[in-house]
């Protein structure tokens, strides 16, 4: 998967930008504030329909402008493809593809196989279980439609099943045959989702440990462990023996969408007993991952993106991790960084060709 030029029209920071790309290496440098991060952003919103940083679509818009526009052609297994994300205040977002609107959202997930390298990817430890789910269902997601629509059938039937329990509340009512369909709704795509989150683990797991042997050259384990009240037993049972809890909550509160996926170092949660440099190898393991684990199901290289890569990494760390896409098994790669001559000392170990753009 290459992206070949991006153009940009009122996205953030950006007035009007258009890049031409090298189909390897590719680094945005300049001081902080100037729209580096920006960039990779805009890379992003063309694979998944929305911003990784900021999910309020609005606040994409550049201020005192009307509207955006996310325009990007790519080179996938030798067809070129043309992605447009545009919005305009006031109307709903559109994606289409070689001039074509999606009418689902979801119909794009996937197609442009994509993984990024963050500093706020620290947040999968740092916060909340909702946070490793979504890191989950992006992973499969993007190589398994069944799976992102079980996930949003799911979300939509918990949404309903939630407003009835406020409506019983509020109403000092209780009808039970109505909660019983979503009961039994909720239990047949929780099932899926359950079975396909425990297979996706057993092949992820062994990868990830693979990479952060790779990137820390340590002795200490690590370990990710999959947490579900689907261990227990069925969720049709779990949603019976939880209802008056969940009336009196006015909300569901079992199912898949309790899951989580915890972080272990020798044994010890690493959101406390992991220096700063052991989170970072875990969290660039578990993306570079994520990246094998896409490209082994779709077949395609997904692109790379690797924003501000230097946090809290030294500078032969970050020289390890590069020299570890250093292969035929890594596609395209962008880089952000401050200093231009760092990056492009990095960059130039590897034998590759690249582009730098000044910003």
């Amino acid at each position: 998967m290459i992206l070949n030029t991006l153009s940009l029209v009122n996205y953030k920071n950006f007035e009007s930008q258009v890049f031409d790309f090298d189909a390897k290496i590719n680094c945005f440098v300049g001081a902080n504030g100037v729209g580096k991060t920006n960039a990779l952003d805009a890379i992003y919103h063309l694979a998944f329909g929305k911003s990784y940083f900021n999910p309020i679509a609005l606040q994409n818009i550049k201020h005192d402008t009307e509207f955006f526009v996310v325009d990007g052609n790519f080179t996938k297994l030798e067809r070129t493809e043309r992605i447009v994300v545009s919005l305009k205040r006031g109307q709903k977002k559109i994606i289409k593809r070689n001039g074509k609107a999606y009418e689902k959202f979801s119909d794009h997930i996937g197609f442009i196989p994509l993984v990024i390298i963050s500093p706020a990817d620290r947040d999968l430890i740092i916060e909340g279980s909702d946070t490793r789910r979504k890191f989950i269902d992006s992973v499969i997601s993007q190589s398994d439609k069944t799976y992102l629509s079980a996930l949003i059938s799911y979300n939509k039937v918990l949404s309903q099943r939630n407003a009835l329990l406020k409506y019983f509340a509020l109403n000092n009512t209780f009808n039970g045959d109505t909660l019983a369909i979503y009961n039994e709704q909720l239990n047949a795509y929780a099932s899926e989702i359950f079975k396909k989150r425990e297979e996706f683990l057993k092949i992820f797991i062994p990868i990830f440990k693979e990479r952060y042997e790779a990137i820390s050259q340590s002795k200490e384990v690590i370990d990710l462990k999959y947490k579900s009240d689907l261990f227990e037993r069925e969720l049709i049972d779990l949603l019976q023996s939880n209802l008056n809890k969940d009336k009196a909550l006015q909300y569901t509160s079992v199912g898949t969408h309790k899951d989580d996926l915890v972080f272990l170092i020798d044994d010890f949660p690493i959101k406390k007993f992991g220096s700063q440099g052991q989170q970072k190898s875990f969290l660039i393991a578990l993306k570079l991952a994520q990246f094998d684990f896409i490209k082994q199901q779709s077949g395609v290289a997904p692109i790379l993106l690797l924003d501000d890569i230097f946090d809290k990494l030294d500078e032969n760390r970050v020289a390890q991790i590069i020299s570890l896409v250093d292969d035929e098994h890594f596609g395209q790669i962008f880089i952000s960084d401050t200093h231009a001559d760092r990056t492009e000392n990095v960059v130039k170990q590897i034998h590759q060709s690249y582009k730098l753009f000044k910003l």
